[in-house]
């Protein structure tokens, strides 16, 4: 059982908590601090609390916030007069999710943020009481949301009857069938998960003709503490598997040609890549890897030494202690299995995975005569983010799916983006 306070009201007799003492999900609760009395204002059957909307003088929660196939918003049942207003700004966006970022003291005005798959992300001034959203910004105003591609929430069943949740995107204006598709597993992997809302990764892959498949697996935050906890050393495995079995669900649907089926993912999701690649050597026509883990035991060693994410007890707990085992779940200690073409990006001065994870599987690759690309840059950090070296990175990474896959450029939509229906809040862009 876990507990997290979220606030204390300004008379100070109770708190409000995030917690799973009812069960695996977390929910809202309200336990008045004289009696302890505890009671439940919302919860979710499928996923976690995620945040809470606030009254617009921050004193009372007025909804809450779900992780589900999209975010769900619930209403808390209260009197307080906000919670129709918030009803009435979530209303008047239509297809966006709404979130209040910030208000001023009185609660008379606030700053609203909605997004949705299509749209990265716009910020509008919000007047409470005249009801009206002016539009301030976007996050990035170059990106035109009627041409983006739906993010479609799925599931499956794994192999032990599992559900498993994850997101399918696919090019604009090509029929969903038989093609090519990445597969675009999250990093963490423990405490992160992927989430509807735009992505810029699985965008271009899917303006550029490919599919992409974001599958939560077990270890992904969200869908109760059992989920997350089924996911603790189970990197190589039950990972894996559902990852694996997501493909194959994919494939079957008709949506997914089986000859053209590519996996990349950055730190864990590089090392979910390549692992994925030689647990199923004859499903996968390429694997890519950026800033991934290839050697556990090696990555152990390293993070004895060094200040990085986990801790040596950390490491011991949630990924394995035994060195027999972190070896057999390595990828390095596989690639005999290894059929996919490669490509391995990395950063010198990584300081989450070391840049010796790189040259371990380049070495490995280069004793056993196997061709691979690579991208090394001298001067990055976790990831790709200067912007010529996220140019060069897509670049290279689009011509390497187009070789082994094959995609051809999507058509963009023609559907113009849904604009707020006018109601009890107006709004204004």
């Amino acid at each position: 059982m876990k507990i997290f306070p979220l606030s204390i009201p300004d008379d100070g007799g109770k708190v409000y908590l995030k917690s799973n003492e009812n069960g695996s999900h977390y929910c809202l609760l309200e336990q008045n601090l004289k009696t302890g009395e505890k009671h439940t204002l919302s919860c979710d059957e499928t996923g976690d609390l995620d945040h809470i909307m606030w009254s617009f003088d921050r004193r009372e929660p007025i909804a809450a916030i779900y992780v589900n196939d999209r975010p769900s918003v619930r209403l808390i049942d209260t009197k307080n007069p906000d919670r129709a207003k918030f009803a009435a700004v979530q209303k008047a966006f239509t297809d966006e999710v709404v979130q209040v970022t910030s208000t001023t003291l009185d609660g008379g005005k606030g700053v609203l943020f909605a997004y949705s798959d299509h749209n990265p992300g716009d910020y509008y001034l919000f007047d409470t009481r005249s009801m009206h959203a002016g539009y301030l910004l976007s996050v990035l105003d170059n990106v035109k949301p009627e041409q983006m591609a739906e993010m479609r929430p799925v599931n499956f069943k794994a192999r032990d009857g599992q559900v498993i949740h994850g997101y399918l995107t696919l090019p604009p204006g090509k029929d969903p069938k038989n093609l090519p598709l990445v597969v675009h597993p999250h990093g963490g992997p423990l405490n992160q998960a992927d989430h509807w809302a735009w992505d810029a990764e699985t965008q271009m892959l899917a303006s550029r003709g490919y599919a992409v498949l974001q599958v939560n697996y077990r270890g992904s935050r969200g869908y109760g503490e059992d989920f997350y906890a089924a996911g603790i050393r189970g990197w190589g495995g039950v990972m894996i598997d559902d990852i694996t079995d997501g493909t194959h669900w994919t494939v079957a649907q008709g949506i997914a040609d089986p000859k053209r089926l590519c996996i990349y993912g950055g730190s864990y999701g590089g090392y979910a890549s390549l692992m994925s690649a030689v647990r199923e050597p004859d499903l996968y026509r390429c694997a890519i890897g950026e800033a991934g883990v290839y050697d556990l035991n090696l990555l152990r060693n390293t993070k004895a030494e060094t200040s990085s994410r986990f801790s040596r007890s950390e490491f011991n707990t949630f990924i394995g202690d035994s060195e027999d085992e972190l070896r057999k779940q390595s990828p390095l200690s596989h690639l005999d299995q290894l059929k996919a073409a490669v490509m391995i990006v990395h950063s010198v001065k990584d300081p989450v995975v070391p840049i010796n994870q790189a040259r371990a599987l380049m070495s490995a690759l280069d004793a056993r005569h196997y061709p691979y690309e690579s991208l090394i840059k001298p001067d990055e950090g976790h990831g790709f983010y200067m912007p010529e070296n996220r140019e060069e990175l897509y670049t290279r990474l689009l011509a390497f799916l187009d070789k082994n896959i094959g995609g051809a450029a999507a058509t963009p939509s023609t559907t113009a983006g849904a604009a707020p229906e006018s109601g009890a809040a107006t709004t204004e862009k």
